[in-house]
């Protein structure tokens, strides 16, 4: 699929400005924080870069969603921006369409923090802990930049994945095309998180299902970028580090929409060795030592979980994990946690994420056709 391009003359123009934004190469001095680095080890100030990346038509901003350091760096960047291009969105992975309601709501200053939340469903839809994204969302509240929901659902991704394109009326997939195959480095990457989950004799189907999900999710937030972006809008989307990594996801699935101008920035804290990443970006923002004020680590159930008509179904356990530990195998699924019903994998990540450390977390599952009830242990707190 393609559409037509907008601004001609400026793409041409700010193609070949940043024609050093290639694969990142080993610099022979560290850069210090505050400084980006791009190709040949080069390095720039946040100044330059942003006035080169204001001409894009959508920048990619990863993330790992508990990091707070990355979420600071993302609203500088994008205080930044702004003050380049003035007429700008903001893109999220963490909500779905149905969320764009809340999200509009927000902006025009109609809901408080708890209101947002409820109705954006947030905790279910996301899980991770709203403090570390609140502080962006007010910024898009204050400067009246329109947010826009990115995600679809799981259980639309599911049926997508599962029962193909034609199971699904038109309507209901808001204009979202079929994505392009996955390159086979990205295939292997997604196939490398699968079974770090799977069982070893896992079903090769579900293999297969994983990545078409996985492709869903890169092709959704793809098409919203490019549908916003086409009136001339910069639209700046947040998401995971792993989908625009090396230019696969969702870099990929807007070069297949027709959408060239993206760029994709990453942050990178330095070791002892200044090695960059090996997942590359555009560009790499040079932190500093932020773990003084990062949060704990978050909970973890270890399980690979999906959709099913009863709850959650279980579709891999993580060795050394605490759902290894309470006896969970694949095949169960989870009907409740905490005494709450479990209709969605989102259910079960917003209890995980409240649950406290070194506390006793009761599941009530079915295993063959009988319900049982087993206790998942979270280890305390580390000193």
């Amino acid at each position: 699929m393609s559409r037509s391009r907008f601004f001609p003359v400026r793409s041409l123009c700010f193609g070949a400005a940043l024609a050093w934004l290639a694969p990142l190469a080993q610099a022979d001095g560290c850069p210090t924080p505050g400084q980006w680095q791009v190709a040949g080890g080069k390095t720039l100030t946040t100044a330059d870069l942003m006035a080169k990346l204001a001409g894009a038509e959508v920048v990619l901003l990863g993330e790992r969603h508990d990091r707070l350091d990355h979420h600071r760096w993302q609203l500088h960047t994008l205080a930044a921006l702004h003050a380049h291009r003035p007429q700008m969105m903001i893109g999220l992975e963490m909500l779905p369409r149905e969320a764009q309601p809340a999200l509009d709501a927000w902006v025009a200053g109609e809901l408080d923090e708890a209101a947002f939340l409820e109705q954006s469903d947030w905790r279910r839809a996301w899980g991770f802990d709203p403090d570390l994204y609140l502080p962006i969302l007010h910024f898009a509240r204050m400067q009246r930049i329109p947010l826009l929901a990115l995600n679809v659902t799981p259980a639309l991704r599911g049926r997508l994945a599962s029962e193909g394109w034609e199971a699904v009326p038109e309507q209901q997939r808001f204009g979202i095309t079929p994505p392009a195959p996955a390159r086979p480095a990205y295939r292997a990457s997604l196939a490398a998180i699968y079974a770090e989950h799977a069982a070893r004799d896992g079903d090769p189907a579900d293999l297969e299902r994983f990545i078409a999900a996985q492709l869903i999710w890169d092709r959704a937030m793809a098409t919203a970028l490019a549908d916003a972006a086409a009136d001339g809008t910069l639209v700046a989307g947040l998401m995971g580090e792993g989908h625009l990594a090396d230019g696969d996801g969702v870099p990929y699935q807007l070069d297949d929409l027709g959408l060239g101008e993206h760029r994709s920035l990453q942050p990178w804290t330095p070791g002892p060795d200044c090695q960059p990443p090996a997942a590359r970006a555009d560009a790499l923002y040079v932190l500093g030592d932020e773990s003084a004020f990062q949060p704990p680590e978050p909970p973890r159930l270890g399980v690979l979980i999906g959709e099913h008509a009863e709850g959650v179904l279980v579709q891999g356990i993580a060795p050394g994990s605490v759902a290894e530990a309470a006896g969970l195998a694949e095949g169960d699924v989870i009907v409740t946690a905490a005494g709450r019903p479990m209709t969605q994998p989102a259910d079960l990540i917003a209890v995980i994420g409240r649950q406290v450390p070194g506390t006793l977390l009761p599941l009530e599952i079915r295993r063959g056709g009988e319900r049982q009830e087993v206790l998942a242990r979270f280890p305390p707190p580390a000193n």
